[in-house]
């Protein structure tokens, strides 16, 4: 499976729940406006490795709506502290999507620790996170989409980017769209 084949199942999902989804730096943001972008939709054009914690603070503040953060290996081995984080306050609104492609696919696709020894569903599970998941395949992923309510799914994707455009939105106008969807009362 490649990155681009879990966004876009990430993104049917998220489209079908109404879900809040903040998305990981770089060329997956890309990707993701460029399969399906929508209001719902946080395009981070910086911070790299805070995808998971934005997500977090984003479920604890609003429990009424459905939270979906997207992560790479290389952002998660960079903020190791968020798994922690998240195991010690389990929100049941919040799902982090490790995509795992074992390369710094932004800067070049140089290997990340995850192509060597580092197993970050071990991690997830060490930091206490109970409800953490392993996927390789689009169809195990929607399964998975589909049951998982909270936790963490680890996808294991090969490395590689599409031709994606750059996000020609600036980063006011991608807030302030996210700000008047995310902080709108529950329907």
């Amino acid at each position: 499976m490649k990155r681009i084949d879990a966004i876009d199942e990430i993104a049917s999902h998220s489209k079908g729940t109404d879900s809040l989804l903040v998305v990981n730096i770089g060329i997956p943001c890309k990707e993701m406006h460029h399969v399906c972008d929508m209001p719902n939709n946080f395009y981070m054009l910086g911070s790299m490795g805070l995808a998971s914690s934005i997500g977090l603070g984003l479920a604890l503040s609003r429990p009424d709506k459905k939270v979906i953060a997207i992560d790479g290996d290389g952002s998660v081995l960079m903020n190791m502290g968020t798994l922690a984080t998240i195991a010690s306050r389990q929100p049941e609104n919040y799902l982090l999507v490790i995509i795992d492609n074992r390369a710094y696919g932004s800067t070049g696709n140089q290997p990340t620790l995850t192509s060597e020894y580092t197993d970050l569903a071990a991690v997830a599970r060490g930091a206490g996170n109970k409800n953490v998941y392993e996927v390789d395949n689009p169809e195990a992923l929607r399964d998975s989409l589909s049951s998982v309510v909270n936790g963490i799914i680890v996808v294991k994707a090969e490395p590689g980017n599409t031709d994606a455009p750059v996000i020609t939105m600036s980063p006011e106008v991608i807030i302030k769209r996210f700000m008047d969807r995310s902080s709108q009362p529950s329907r």
